[in-house]
């Protein structure tokens, strides 16, 4: 089969393309044929070499969002037949195969059945991201009817899903970005309240929004000094939940305000076998809310296909893509 392979850490320019043995099914697995894939800022971490430890072996298949067709089911799996479709976060990472290529071979508890309401592209957008907000906000934060969440950044692959998740739990929620145009997206998702950063501060939100007492829930999907700026927002003994925390913080107004900070890492628990089955549940649980209608994946107008991977990781690095960055399986 083709596929896009890096053999060394660097910048996009380390993709090539390389034939590679078709996987075959093995207990447990399916053999999917990719229809679509997404970039998510981990990709890109690990191609550039910042996270050597979860990096698979080179030559090295990365990316593990997916959504395509099983073409092989391997033995013991009952949960679905050769012509299913399906979606997930299968792979990329140690000890497994990603899906920047033609076939991937994929644990079925990693999977569920693709929404029949949303393209190959929009489903393949979606699995890391709400699994991520959904493991935050339901699992760490508890969020609870009534309460105040803020979600930084909210036309990004996290923070869009974020807001509809918090919305579904009856938060009142708010959120941060830098243009009038996302600030629109942000409130079509399901923002009560959006706010532009680049011309409030942390204190003069925090004061026009909540009296001066905080939010009960930041949820900062940016990492580094927005990380303190989340510290400065929270209320006290609120909750801050964050996805890139590979930084050194002061946290002393941590203390002071006795907040609660989670960190999720959802990539882990692919890596651990033994906890792959709580991201099929809740991907099955999304996609009754996709086909409900009660949540839906933001992806940025340009479709790439797979020959396209060096540009499609310059967009997401240059932060200036809309929601999701998305590949389709032509060559």
């Amino acid at each position: 089969m083709k596929a896009q392979v890096i053999k060394r850490f660097g910048d996009p320019s380390v993709f090539e393309i390389a034939e590679l043995p078709k996987p075959e099914a093995i207990p447990g697995h399916v053999v999917i044929q990719v229809k679509a894939i997404s970039v998510n800022p981990i990709d890109t971490k690990i191609r550039g070499g910042a996270v050597p430890v979860v990096a698979p072996e080179f030559p090295a298949v990365l990316h593990g969002d997916v959504a395509g067709v099983v073409v092989e089911v391997g033995v013991g799996v009952t949960e679905f037949k050769v012509g299913d479709q399906v979606f997930g976060c299968a792979g990329g990472f140690k000890g497994t195969g990603g899906a920047l290529a033609e076939y991937m071979l994929a644990d079925v508890q990693l999977l569920a059945p693709k929404p029949k309401n949303v393209t190959m592209a929009q489903a393949a957008a979606l699995p890391l991201v709400t699994i991520t907000a959904w493991e935050s906000l339901y699992n760490r934060a508890n969020v609870q009817n009534g309460q105040t969440v803020l979600v930084h950044a909210a036309t990004g692959g996290v923070g869009h899903v974020a807001i509809q998740l918090a919305k579904l739990a009856g938060a009142k929620v708010f959120t941060t970005a830098s243009s009038e145009e996302k600030l629109s997206i942000g409130r079509c998702l399901g923002a009560d309240v959006s706010i532009n950063y680049r011309e409030q501060s942390v204190e003069e939100y925090v004061k026009e929004h909540t009296g001066g007492k905080g939010f009960d829930i930041v949820f900062d999907t940016v990492g580094g000094e927005n990380l303190d700026r989340s510290f400065q927002a929270a209320a006290t003994h609120g909750t801050v939940l964050a996805i890139a925390a590979r930084s050194t913080h002061d946290l002393s107004l941590l203390h002071a305000k006795a907040l609660t900070l989670h960190i999720t890492f959802m990539l882990l628990k692919v890596i651990n076998k033994e906890k792959r089955q709580e991201y099929g549940k809740i991907l099955r649980e999304v996609t009754k809310l996709v086909e409900e209608g009660k949540l839906k994946p933001l992806v940025d107008e340009r479709i790439f296909n797979f020959d396209e991977v060096k540009e499609a990781h310059t967009l997401l690095e240059s932060k200036k893509a809309i929601g999701k960055v998305v590949l389709t399986n032509e060559w």
